[in-house]
């Protein structure tokens, strides 16, 4: 089934759940789910360009993670990250996928903010779409640190708007998401991208993230091209 143009989502969220689940369904240690996980990501990347998408935003890794889990997880998370970033995002980027890096960068380790630097001073020739892969994420935290630079640069109450706010977030320069996709069963935002899903679609999949394919993201697309979208009108 071909889905019309003007029915495909500018810019889809992802937040990417299921991956432990995934790994002991099967006898596997977490970190292979998580490996599998993060493999997938260039697959559905190649298909929603395919499809017409502009932009993905990927939920890799919350602040909560990082303080709730497992040392040896999240060290292993990070470890995923970095040979990833060898093995498949230069080479990503190199045929036009915009990357970049959401979230509190100075908390993370040094090794993974040298790769965000990289990240930065990489020049995309031919773009063709752009993936943000939100990193030491918190939806609370963001806000809280617009609020603080808004306070910071002295901006008068009764000048905020929604535009200046935006302005101020780690998105800033972003379209807000059409499409928020969460797979693995779970029925919630936890902590993502709260200020830019107001009016977005909301797709729920109890597939699990390795096993989600293109054929499900196509699932999630065809879905979304049959919402009535009034944004409150």
């Amino acid at each position: 089934m071909k889905t019309k143009k003007s029915s495909i989502p500018k810019h889809i969220a992802i937040i990417m759940d299921g991956n432990r689940r995934w790994a002991r369904a099967r006898g596997l240690p977490d970190k292979q789910g998580h490996k599998v996980g993060v493999e997938k990501i260039e697959e559905l990347v190649k298909t929603a360009e395919k499809l017409g998408v502009e932009a993905i935003t990927i939920y890799a890794l919350s602040t909560e993670n990082i303080t709730e889990r497992a040392k040896r997880e999240v060290a292993d998370l990070f470890s995923i990250i970095r040979r990833t970033y060898n093995n498949q995002f230069k080479n990503m980027m190199k045929n036009g996928v915009k990357l970049s890096i959401l979230g509190e960068i100075e908390g993370l380790p040094g090794a993974i903010r040298k790769i965000v630097s990289e990240i930065r001073d990489t020049y995309i020739k031919n773009e063709s779409i752009k993936l943000n892969i939100a990193l030491n994420y918190g939806g609370k935290k963001e806000l809280i640190s617009a609020i603080k630079e808004l306070i910071e640069e002295g901006i008068e109450v009764d000048k905020l708007n929604e535009e200046i706010i935006s302005k101020h977030l780690y998105t800033k320069g972003e379209s807000d998401p059409d499409l928020v996709i969460r797979t693995g069963g779970r029925i919630r935002l936890s902590n993502f991208l709260l200020w830019q899903t107001a009016y977005s679609e909301l797709y729920f999949t109890k597939v699990l993230w390795p096993d989600f394919d293109e054929k499900e993201l196509k699932k999630a697309i065809n879905w979304y091209g049959k919402q009535k979208r009034n944004f409150g009108k």
